[in-house]
């Protein structure tokens, strides 16, 4: 899929789904979710060079790791509409015996998911393992990651980030959602990080910034010049600026939609602003 306004389409369901799976159960994180859901579409449905089928080794395509684990409700959305496993099965959401837990868990064998997330500051780290372990297979293809900005208040990511540049892990692109929210407020008033972009490069990393990360033109931009940037001894970070909550007015411009589901009458306002594109579950 590359036309534009199939990706387009294909975020506002992505949307709906979101909006369902979470009001379904009460419980769920909605706003990072709907923040993320262009990039998800644009990285399964334009970007990544995905193989038929899954296999948990990845040989011979793109991985992607999913770092900050509780936006799981747009990960899951976009695997089962890339046809990962049933878009049926997004029904089962949070629910006893599910294989959509609330955070992703790899012990019940859900295609398209690589690692238990959710503790946060992980991720990053199991990605620069894939992406050596890419290396001495020979393998050319990248790896990719996602991790929020709250997340990067976590030590670990800092280790990993000076790891990857030490060890010149130059296939792997590392994105940062950059919505300035997390769950107790704004992330300058929880813990304020200063430049973000600043510290990376401090650390040795190739850096894009994208300032419109909530439009599709602008997400295959920039991901399309990070890629260019890889595979020359650094590896790459993209600084994608995102609007917690995206889509759903009432949703934005707060970090009270962190992890709260909406009620009836406000998923029903929610789906009347994200009419229906490819059919719901």
């Amino acid at each position: 899929m590359s036309d534009i306004q199939q990706l387009k389409d294909f975020t506002t369901q992505v949307r709906r789904d979101i909006l369902r799976m979470v009001h379904a159960v009460n419980s769920g994180h909605p706003g990072g979710s709907l923040g993320c859901a262009e990039f998800f579409t644009v990285l399964y449905q334009h970007l990544m060079k995905r193989n038929a089928g899954f296999d948990m080794n990845g040989v011979g395509e793109d991985l992607f790791f999913l770092s900050n684990g509780h936006i799981s409700p747009v990960f899951y959305s976009v695997l089962a509409r890339s046809g990962y496993f049933p878009v049926k099965e997004l029904a089962t959401f949070r629910k006893l015996n599910s294989r959509l837990q609330g955070h992703p868990t790899t012990h019940e064998g859900l295609e398209g998911i690589r690692m238990a997330s959710g503790s946060l500051g992980q991720g990053l780290s199991v990605a620069i393992g894939a992406a050596q372990a890419k290396k001495l297979n020979k393998d050319n293809h990248l790896v990719y990651a996602l991790t929020g900005d709250g997340e990067l208040q976590e030590g670990q990511n800092w280790e990993a980030i000076m790891y990857a540049s030490a060890k010149k892990v130059d296939n792997l692109i590392a994105t940062v959602d950059l919505n300035g929210q997390q769950i107790d407020g704004s992330t300058d008033d929880v813990l304020c990080m200063g430049s973000v972009k600043a510290k990376f490069e401090a650390f040795d990393w190739e850096v894009v910034e994208i300032n419109e990360g909530n439009n599709i033109e602008a997400i295959i931009a920039g991901m399309t010049e990070a890629k260019s940037k890889a595979g020359k001894g650094k590896p790459v970070c993209v600084l994608l600026h995102t609007e917690m909550g995206n889509g759903v007015d009432f949703m934005m411009h707060t970090h009270a939609w962190h992890g709260k589901a909406p009620s009836n009458e406000q998923l029903e306002n929610a789906l009347n602003q994200n009419p229906a594109t490819l059919g719901d579950y």
